[in-house]
């Protein structure tokens, strides 16, 4: 299990994809409200970004290493993801719902007062 203290040593470390490619610098990690495990990650460097678009990362199944976290996914993968514009700290549950299924992940709307599965820590 990966505590908190652990996630917050992975702000600005790069991120590679799962043949070693470097994707950019992770920005902030998405937490599943309901386990507290980390999900996503948004991308800081590496891709072009537009005004508050973000390119969500799966964290799930990642190796960390001494300078690097390495994702199970291809960069072809990520590049092809959704765009998501950030309204504050949340997602809307229609683009959470989008993101999961775009990384083929099981995705069911957890039964909470916000009706979201992910919280920014």
């Amino acid at each position: 299990m990966v505590t908190h203290r652990n996630i917050a040593e992975w702000h600005g470390k790069q991120l590679v994809d799962r043949d070693g490619e470097k994707i950019g610098k992770l920005e902030d990690v998405y937490v599943d409200v309901e386990t507290d495990e980390p999900v996503f990650g948004t991308v800081k460097e590496g891709f072009a970004f537009i005004g508050r678009h973000l390119t969500f990362v799966p964290l799930a199944g990642i190796t960390i290493g001494p300078d690097s976290l390495q994702v199970p996914v291809s960069k072809e993968q990520i590049k092809e993801a959704p765009n998501i514009e950030t309204e504050g700290d949340e997602l809307s549950q229609a683009d959470e719902s989008n993101l999961y299924h775009h990384y083929q992940l099981n995705y069911t709307a957890p039964d909470t007062e916000s009706g979201r599965r992910l919280a920014r820590r």
